[in-house]
C-alpha cells in the first residue's frame, strides 16, 4: 500500500505542477482541467502499459550487485522498460534505490514499469511451479524440445549432451519445475523418479532371464507398438519369441528414433537403411531403447503372454491384428492397411 501511495503522490504532484504552469499562462478553467487530465492519462499510460518490445515468457536476471542504473539500462536494452530513466526515478522516488534484489525474475505476460519498479525492489520473483507432462514414449529429443518452449533458462543442446545415455530412464510422468530450472535438476528427477515408480518390480526384474537394459529397451518398443495393457502383454510375447528363434524383430517404430518416418511413410528404401536400429537388418534388441517406457510397457515386457502368433499388425486406428503364419499375417495386411 505504501508502495501504491507514493506512486499516486507522484501522478498528483506531476499532475499539479503542469497544472500551475499551464495556469500562469492559460486563464480559461476548461484548458487547465484538460491539460491536468492530460497529464494524468499519460502518466497512468507510461506507468502501467507495458513496452511494446517485452520479452514475454522470459526469465530476466538481476546479478547479485548490480545497481540500480545497472538494471535499469539492461531492462531498457532487454525490451523490459521503454525508459531506463524512468525506471530509475520511479524506485528512486519509492525510496528503494538501494533496495534492488538480486535473483531470476519471470515474466509471463507484458508488465507496466510501475510493476516491474516494485518486482525488483520486493523480491516478486514471480517464479510458480510449471506443470508439464511427458507422454509415454517420449524421447530426449522430445523431451528437450518441449522443456526448452517451456522453460526459458533450459538449454536443449546441454540436455541432450546429459541425456545421451540415459534414453529410457528419464520416466514420463507429470511433472512441476519452476521456470528457472536447470539441466542438472531435470535429469536427477526423472531419474529418481525412474528408480521410485519401478523400485516395486526389482525382484521380477532380478528374477528374469533379462538385463534391466534389455527389458527397457523391449519396453520402449512395445510402448510405440501397442495401446492396450493386453495388447502390450502379447506383443511382448512375440517379440521375444522372435529372438529367442533368432528371427530379426521386424518392428517399424524403431525408424520414428532412426529417421522421424511412421509405418504408413516407410518406403524399401528406409527398410534398408543401415542402423543398428533397423531391426529388418540386425537380428536382436537395438542397442538401446527408443523412447520413455511407462510402467505398464515395462512390466509387459517383464511379464510377456504367451500366443501361438509371430506377426502382428496394427491398422489406422490402432486396433492390433495377430497371425500365426505369415500367409495370414499377409492376408490381414491386405485386408486391413489398403
Amino acid at each position: 500500500m505504501e508502495y501504491i501511495r507514493r506512486i499516486a503522490f507522484l501522478i498528483i504532484s506531476y499532475a499539479t505542477e503542469i497544472y500551475t504552469k499551464v495556469r500562469s499562462y492559460k486563464k480559461g478553467t476548461t484548458i487547465l482541467i484538460f491539460a491536468t487530465l492530460l497529464l494524468v492519462a499519460v502518466s497512468a499510460y507510461l506507468l502501467f502499459s507495458a513496452s511494446s518490445t517485452f520479452p514475454t515468457h522470459s526469465i530476466i536476471t538481476i546479478e547479485r550487485g548490480s545497481s540500480l542504473e545497472m538494471v535499469a539500462s539492461s531492462f531498457e536494452e532487454t525490451g523490459v522498460v521503454r525508459s531506463a530513466l524512468f525506471l530509475r526515478l520511479l524506485v528512486s522516488f519509492s525510496g528503494n534505490a538501494n533496495n534492488v534484489i538480486a535473483g531470476d525474475y519471470f515474466f509471463d505476460s507484458k508488465r507496466g514499469v510501475i510493476f516491474i519498479a516494485y518486482a525488483i525492489t520486493h523480491g516478486q520473483f514471480n517464479l510458480n511451479p510449471i506443470k508439464v507432462t511427458v507422454a509415454e514414449g517420449a524421447s530426449v529429443v522430445d523431451i528437450a524440445e518441449q522443456f526448452s518452449e517451456l522453460f526459458p533458462k533450459f538449454d536443449p543442446e546441454q540436455f541432450l549432451k546429459q541425456a545421451q545415455n540415459k534414453e529410457g530412464y528419464l520416466f514420463p510422468d507429470t511433472y512441476y519445475f519452476f521456470p528457472n530450472v536447470d539441466v542438472k535438476t531435470v535429469l536427477s528427477t526423472f531419474e529418481q523418479t525412474f528408480k521410485k515408480r519401478t523400485a516395486e518390480l526389482d525382484e521380477e526384474i532380478k528374477k528374469s532371464p533379462y538385463s534391466l537394459d534389455d527389458i527397457v529397451i523391449m519396453a520402449s518398443i512395445i510402448e510405440r507398438e501397442a495401446n492396450t495393457p493386453e495388447s502390450r502383454r502379447i506383443i511382448s510375447g512375440i517379440l521375444w519369441r522372435r529372438i529367442a528363434i533368432g528371427m530379426p524383430l521386424q518392428v517399424d517404430v524403431t525408424f520414428k528414433y532412426i529417421n522421424g518416418k511412421s509405418t504408413f511413410d516407410l518406403t524399401k528404401n528406409d527398410l534398408a537403411i543401415d542402423s543398428p536400429y533397423n531391426t529388418y537388418r540386425y537380428i536382436g534388441l537395438p542397442p538401446g531403447p527408443i523412447g520413455s517406457p511407462g510402467l505398464d510397457s515395462i512390466e509387459a515386457a517383464l511379464n510377456p503372454t504367451s500366443t501361438p502368433y509371430l506377426y502382428f499388425l496394427a491398422d489406422h486406428s490402432g486396433n492390433v491384428y495377430y497371425s500365426k503364419t505369415f500367409d495370414e499375417h499377409k492376408e490381414k495386411k491386405q485386408l486391413y492397411l489398403n
